[in-house]
Order: structure tokens, then C-alpha cells, then sequence
């Protein structure tokens, strides 16, 4: 907090201020959530926040999540945001946003009929080919787009 200018003059304003950060967090990750950017953050309601708890980001999303934040709490302390925060916040977003956009690639299962449009006297096959392991790329673990939780 000190890099933004916000240095605590007590300990109960300490408290006070990352319990509000905590609220302005959960409120922000749950708008991601809505928007359909799911990182892991563990959403919960109001009282179930802790400060100490882990928040299972993944490293990757991290920048995103602090400049963001760092705008939403300055003008509760009475600060103006550096435009550079504001446009680093924008571009880590944006860059989050794109790459959670592109679907994971995945397999069918070879239990799975091929469909209507497959006709099977044409290649002698009604069922989907087994999964090849090698053809599969490593997803990334804990962020979605659109598809819900993994």
C-alpha cells in the first residue's frame, strides 16, 4: 500500500482499510466472475472473507488484479491514480481477458456417437476416435472464460 501513498497512521485505520480493500476485492472478483473472467478467487459472501486466507490467483493474473484494485481504493484515501496505473491496469486486464478467452482444446469421448451429419458408411466409423494424450496442450489450471469452474 505504501508504493500508491497510502501509509497507515494507526493500527485501527490499518484494520479498518483492509477490511474495505478485502470488500472492494471480493465486489471486483465477483464482477470478473459476472463478466465471465473466472481466475479461482474463492467467492464468498460478505462475512466469509478472510485477510490471511489464500486467494488461489493464478500468477498470471496477479498484475491484473493488483493495479485494478489499486484504482478502485485510491479515491476512498483522497489519491488521484498515476495515468500509467490506469493504463497498466487497462493493458494486464485486456491481456488476461484475451488469453482466458480462447477455449481449451479437449478430446471427445470414443463412447460418443458421432452425430447425424456423420454418415457412417462414408469412413466405417460411428463413434468419435479415442483420445490421443500427445495431441493435447497442458490447460492452465484454475482460469475459465465463459465455461464455468474446471
Amino acid at each position: 500500500m505504501t508504493r500508491w501513498g497510502f501509509l497507515p497512521t494507526s493500527s485501527s485505520w490499518l484494520r479498518n482499510s483492509l477490511q474495505t480493500a478485502l470488500r472492494r476485492l471480493d465486489t471486483m472478483m465477483a464482477e470478473w466472475d459476472l463478466r465471465g473472467l473466472r481466475l479461482g478467487f474463492p467467492l464468498g459472501g460478505p462475512t466469509s472473507s478472510d485477510i490471511s486466507a489464500d486467494t488461489g490467483l493464478p500468477l498470471g493474473a496477479v498484475p491484473a488484479v493488483v493495479t485494478n484494485l489499486a484504482i478502485r481504493l485510491a479515491p476512498s484515501h483522497g489519491k488521484t491514480v498515476a495515468p500509467e496505473t490506469k493504463s497498466d491496469a487497462r493493458t494486464y486486464l485486456n491481456t488476461l481477458m484475451t488469453y482466458a478467452a480462447f477455449p481449451n482444446e479437449y478430446q471427445w469421448q470414443s463412447t460418443l456417437p458421432l452425430g447425424a451429419g456423420n454418415k457412417p458408411w462414408r469412413w466405417l466409423q460411428t463413434f468419435a476416435a479415442k483420445p490421443q494424450a500427445k495431441d493435447l496442450p497442458t490447460p492452465v489450471v484454475g482460469m475459465t472464460f465463459d465455461g464455468g469452474p474446471q
